[in-house]
């Protein structure tokens, strides 16, 4: 079974920063693309900022230079540090990861549950 778990969320003011982190338990082969999405009230779920295993990322036009996205492949985590928030900003934050089981041949998406940031004006 594959867990993705989440940590780092909470409420900040604005120009303040943040660090998620997901770390992947389970029986693991591989993790292939990791990312960090958000949804907020009453707007459809967004990326935020992917990684892929050898490290190439790709961050959402409204977070670039602000947010970074980082992974450990030794340790199957991944993190977003988040500076200067605003508040549009605010979301549900969730980890996504695209891994390989063991006795499978095929690549699965998997998904956190979600952990919740708050940027006050």
């Amino acid at each position: 079974q594959v867990q993705l778990v989440e940590s780092g969320g909470g409420l900040v003011q604005a120009g303040g920063s943040l660090r998620l982190s997901c770390v992947v338990s389970g029986n693991i082969i591989s993790i292939y693309f990791m990312g960090w999405y958000r949804q907020a009230p009453g707007k459809q779920r967004e990326l935020v900022a992917a990684i892929t295993r050898g490290g190439s990322t790709n961050y959402a036009d409204s977070v670039k230079g602000r947010f970074t996205i980082s992974r450990d492949n030794a340790k199957n985590t991944v993190s977003l540090q988040m500076n200067s928030l605003k508040p549009e900003d605010t979301a549900v934050y969730y980890c996504k990861a695209d891994l390989r089981r063991e006795l499978s041949s095929t690549v699965e998406g998997y998904w956190g549950q979600g952990t919740q940031v708050t940027v006050s004006s």
